[in-house]
């Protein structure tokens, strides 16, 4: 029997998979494919690190690490949804919800002090940030917008802010001493065991990581962040925005980069509250408050420091009032962008500002325009550019602006950065080294206490699969292929180096293959997509996150509506459903309405692409053919108007997955490919036609009302079902498929 394992992960598309799953199992088991379901939740990540403290009834496997042997094998068919790539704030929040559920899980230790201590502080930190997305991805990423897609936002284009000539509105990044500035990178000649060690003042070495281990043709880079220049660009962007009178707001990725950009975080809440922090920094400490949590963290412990949580709470009031407005995640909560770490997500942020015609929202709900602190220099480049050329010629047309897919370099954690376990804060003054096995030093830092240093690898044969998948994706469309690489950084030279090498290997005959710099390839980009024109961006594993929300945002309205294919170097297939960067609010809405407007098109796309893959893997082709009527059924839904809409007393997520449901039952009763499975599939479409209206007010009629979940991390399986399946008439259709 075939096989498909469907990811359970977080939030929204957790809710949506409550009530699309079963009906994914009804339909895949005409064609003999089972579905599975693996848990790598946060919440699932977590309790698998801590068995011996739960009870036999409670304890759930390592799925994660399960599905990372599985993803090394041609067998592999894995649907992977957005999951919590979880901040500090997030991950507390998961383990206090666990522990009142009766869970025996020790607190997260925020100072460890005994080697008990740093063992839990490990494991937590195992499940922190992107901890799912490098173990699983185990090929490089091809992500486009599906034909359909496109054609729907071209015939009912999403809304797009007017932008002016003159807004104030740009980027404000270092260009020196950031990690962009400070790189040094090398190709291992052979393969070897590196070191990295710290080297103080005073000779004291420290080793930072050892037994590190790398292959022949290897790119390892190195750099750091000077927090003393951070702190001074930081200083100096308060006054920039206060002369300039524009709303201040912070870009970061505190959850990929789990361990770089919190540190950078706090640094700014630290330099933006600066008299805050230079009056009550040790009590705050002592407190276990910390910048780094953001203001929300700080706010809601101050009942610690008792008599002076009010003076403490006035203070930043004070300062609130004196800075330049800060850009807002909620001004009718009074959320700025540095209450919490994982609010404000660069690769989301930006785009939607500059969709929104360069504007976002102030203190007292207001749009303006903004300087937008991104503090690395690496790609900060890639947003100005656009953001020049949307100021130029104002803002894009959905209706005819062609499309910028992505073939991204992420196998076997390419360019991982600040995210793992060669990210460090420097403890003292002094010199980082990678030195390899005999001895040698490979690269060199001096450094100063506090800085962010940090390493990561590329390795040669990930390199080789991108450029084969870029010229593959060329050569399927016929459009221009860029590799974004910039040859004057020291990473990006090594990469061209092999690019050029390994072009190659391939029939490249007729094709348009281009290396530019990512702000000369964004400027090249844009400028195409204006004339309806398509440019395939080939770039590295960050860019490759940020390109795949900028574009798919302006394009269609949303990254979640993007096809995104992994094809695995050993022949499985991984097939990813879009961002659930939306995903909090949308589980708050169903909690108080019993709403849910998260729009599972992404999954509908991803199902169907690995129904195909079963079909070319394994010969199954009446799987192929339900691939292709999901198609068919996910077009209809689309152009029919049956996506999850806005407002209460509507079609949210439910509606959407009955309809689809209809669509795809009619597409199977309908196609000539396969006799019998039209024959099976015949009356279950005339069951849902002849009963859609009793179906759909059966949902309707369930929303409205609070719902309790039993949990935001880890629901209640029982409850959830009950809240994702409220029809009782589709219930039965889709159960009786299901036998």
């Amino acid at each position: 029997m075939s096989t498909i394992i469907y990811t359970r992960t977080d939030e929204a598309p957790l809710l949506a998979t409550y009530s699309l799953k079963p009906v994914l199992e009804a339909f895949a088991g005409a064609a003999g494919i089972e579905v599975q379901t693996r848990d790598i939740s946060l919440a699932g990540r977590i309790l698998a690190q801590f068995p011996e403290r739960l009870t036999e009834e409670q304890r759930v496997g390592d799925a994660l690490a399960e599905l990372g042997q599985l993803a090394t094998t041609p067998e592999a068919n894995i649907i992977k949804l957005p999951n919590i790539s979880a901040s500090a704030p997030q991950l507390r929040a998961a383990i206090t919800e666990l522990q009142g559920q009766g869970y025996d899980l020790p607190d997260y230790p925020e100072d460890p002090q005994t080697e008990e201590e740093r063992e839990v502080r490990a494991r937590y930190d195992r499940v922190k940030g992107s901890a799912v997305n490098p173990v699983l991805r185990e090929g490089n990423s091809d992500r486009r917008a599906p034909e359909a897609v496109k054609n729907y936002a071209r015939s009912r284009p999403h809304s797009m802010g007017a932008w002016s000539a003159d807004s104030r509105t740009r980027v404000a990044t270092m260009g020196a001493r950031d990690f962009a500035a400070n790189e040094q990178s090398v190709v291992l000649p052979a393969a070897d065991t590196l070191t990295i060690e710290h080297v103080a003042a005073d000779g004291t070495r420290t080793v930072l990581k050892d037994g590190l281990q790398v292959e022949e043709g290897e790119v390892v880079d190195a750099t750091f962040m000077d927090v003393a220049a951070l702190r001074a660009f930081l200083a100096e962007q308060v006054g920039t925005a206060a002369a300039e009178d524009v709303l201040l707001s912070l870009h970061l990725k505190a959850t990929m980069m789990k361990v770089s950009d919190p540190i950078i975080f706090g640094h700014a809440v630290e330099t933006f509250f600066a008299d805050v922090f230079s009056r009550y920094g040790e009590q705050l400490a002592s407190a276990g408050l910390s910048a780094r949590d953001g203001l929300a963290g700080i706010l809601a412990g101050l009942d610690a420091l008792g008599d002076q949580a009010e003076e403490v709470r006035a203070a930043v009031d004070a300062r609130l009032a004196q800075l330049p407005r800060l850009s807002m995640v909620n001004s009718d909560k009074g959320i700025t962008n540095l209450h919490v770490p994982s609010d404000v997500i660069v690769d989301a942020s930006m785009p939607a500002m500059i969709r929104n015609g360069g504007k976002l929202w102030g203190p007292q709900g207001e749009e303006d325009d903004t300087l937008a602190i991104i503090p690395d220099s690496s790609y900060a480049g890639v947003y100005q550019a656009v953001i020049e050329d949307c100021k130029a010629h104002g803002a894009y047309d959905p209706t005819t602006m062609g499309s910028v897919p992505n073939v991204g370099l992420m196998a076997r954690k390419a360019e991982e950065y600040g995210s793992h376990d060669k990210t460090f804060e420097i403890a003292a003054d002094g010199v980082v080294r990678v030195v390899d096995a005999a001895g040698q030093t490979l690269m060199e830092h001096e450094v100063r206490a506090g800085d962010v240093w940090r390493a990561c690898q590329t390795k040669d044969e990930p390199v080789r699969d991108w450029v084969k998948l870029a010229v593959t994706r060329a050569r399927a469309s016929g459009d221009p292929a860029i590799f974004w690489l910039d040859a004057e950084r020291a990473h990006d030279a090594n990469l061209i180096t092999k690019v050029r090498t390994y072009l190659q290997d391939h029939d490249t005959d007729g094709l348009d293959l281009q290396v530019m710099s990512p702000v000369e390839a964004t400027r090249v980009s844009v400028e195409r997509i204006r004339q309806g024109l398509n440019t395939i961006s080939v770039t590295g594993n960050v860019l490759r996150d940020y390109n795949t929300d900028l574009f798919p945002i302006l394009e269609v309205g949303t990254s979640a509506k993007m096809l995104s294919v992994v094809p695995l170097m050993n022949g499985g297939g991984l097939f990813e459903t879009g961002a659930g960067g939306s995903a909090p609010k949308h589980v708050q809405q169903l909690q108080s309405e019993n709403y849910l407007r998260w729009d599972s098109l992404g999954e509908f796309l991803a199902i169907a692409e690995s129904l195909r893959h079963l079909a070319d893997r394994e010969g199954n082709a009446r799987a192929g053919v339900l691939g292709d009527a999901l198609d068919r059924a996910t077009e209809r839904v689309l152009t029919e108007g049956r996506s999850p809409a806005r407002r209460l007393g509507q079609i949210d997520n439910r509606g959407s997955h009955f309809y689809l449901a209809l669509y795809w039952a009619e597409a199977l009763a309908g196609q000539t490919a396969d006799a019998e499975l039209a024959a099976a599939f015949a009356p279950v479409a005339q069951q849902l036609g002849d009963q859609e209206e009793k179906i759909a007010q059966e949902l309707l009629d369930a929303q409205g009302t609070p719902v309790d979940l039993g949990g935001y991390f880890h629901p209640d399986d029982a409850k959830a079902t009950a809240a994702m399946r409220p029809s009782p008439t589709f219930n039965a259709v889709i159960d009786g498929l299901r036998g």
